[in-house]
């Protein structure tokens, strides 16, 4: 083993790199890990007692002299490559062939705004950290309800508990405490969620959520409006359908499908062969949020909802896997540059 190494440590004294691919075959073979320095480590453990601390002084001599060439022959590298760059001409014109194009998940969000500022929406936003009260009890959520657990929320602080928003319903609690009706606004932002990442699922994600409270407000108001934004984001021939539901924060509750926009209502795999595809939820506000938020319920009455930004563009754009929607691949994202500009 004093044989061998000697003579790697020969051949480090002798070594000489002329490219970085010379300088990382190199570091492999001492460093790496099948390379000499694990196997004479590995050998080691046999080595007779009396010839251990020899042995080991040897061994720490031929690690430290191989990272020490390594580390010169990459700073020699650097300072090249650094002296080369000193005789860029900075004053050679700038490329402007390149054009950037808008998120394709800014497009549709810009697009969902522009639709309900039609018929009176405008826009509120809010913090994206949150206390309890804004997030789940002003909203009328049990105290055990699984939303409030570290499983399905990511949690900043506890007692008292301060957490990422896991909806924009907590900006209508903000507007609500401070505007008096009537209110019709939409609050889009980013939403988190202790979610596992998939094709289908992420830990963040985009929401716009639309509140409308006034006197003799109805569920007919809230169909209308629901009808419309479908036909306007889609097409005209859009049809939609409300599922009895449950949310703490309205009562009653839907989800809402609209007929599928790939095979018009017929049944495709996308669909899966219903015909339908789920887009959102909505529902009158329930009497105890309007308490909470000092609106006097037995005067007041009011529809909320709220949609996924990404399931709305996957529909719109048959995008598959909406973690593609962060990865900033431009070529994916290039592919939406005269898409509603």
């Amino acid at each position: 083993m004093r044989e061998q190494i000697k003579q790697y440590l020969a051949e480090i004294d002798a070594f000489s790199a002329k490219t970085k691919d010379e300088l990382e075959q190199f570091r492999i073979r001492f460093s790496g890990k099948k390379g000499v320095l694990n196997d004479l480590f590995a050998e080691f453990k046999n080595v007779a007692a009396e010839e251990r601390k020899e042995m080991g002084v040897l061994l720490n001599d031929l690690k430290n002299k191989a990272q020490q060439k390594i580390d010169a022959l990459r700073e020699n590298f650097e300072a090249e490559e650094s002296a080369k760059g000193d005789d860029l001409d900075l004053s050679l014109p700038v490329n402007f062939d390149f054009q950037g194009s808008r998120h394709p998940l800014m497009i549709i969000r810009n697009r969902m705004i522009e639709i309900f500022s039609r018929i009176g929406f405008t826009v509120a936003e809010g913090p994206e950290i949150e206390d309890d009260w804004h997030n789940f009890s002003a909203l009328n959520f049990a105290p055990e309800h699984p939303a409030r657990d570290m499983q399905d929320t990511f949690f900043i602080e506890e007692n008292p508990d301060i957490i990422l928003r896991t909806h924009t319903s907590s900006v209508q609690v903000r507007v609500m405490e401070k505007t008096s009706p009537p209110i019709r606004m939409i609050f889009p932002g980013r939403v988190y969620r202790n979610e596992a990442i998939s094709a289908r699922a992420h830990c963040f994600f985009h929401q716009i959520e639309g509140l409308y409270v006034d006197k003799n407000v109805s569920f007919a108001d809230l169909r209308q409006t629901m009808l419309y934004f479908a036909k306007e984001m889609f097409s005209a021939d859009t049809r939609i359908r409300l599922r009895p539901s449950y949310f703490p924060f309205t009562e009653p509750s839907a989800e809402m499908d609209i007929s599928c926009n790939l095979c018009g209502g017929k049944g495709c795999s996308f669909c899966k062969y219903t015909g339908w595809v789920e887009i959102l939820g909505c529902g009158m506000v329930n009497p105890n949020v309007l308490k909470n938020c000092g609106i006097d319920p037995e005067v007041y009455s009011g529809f909320a909802f709220g949609m996924g930004v990404e399931r709305i563009t996957n529909l719109v754009f048959n995008v598959k896997d909406l973690r593609m929607f962060s990865e900033n691949d431009v070529r994916f994202l290039q592919q939406f540059e005269s898409a509603w500009q």
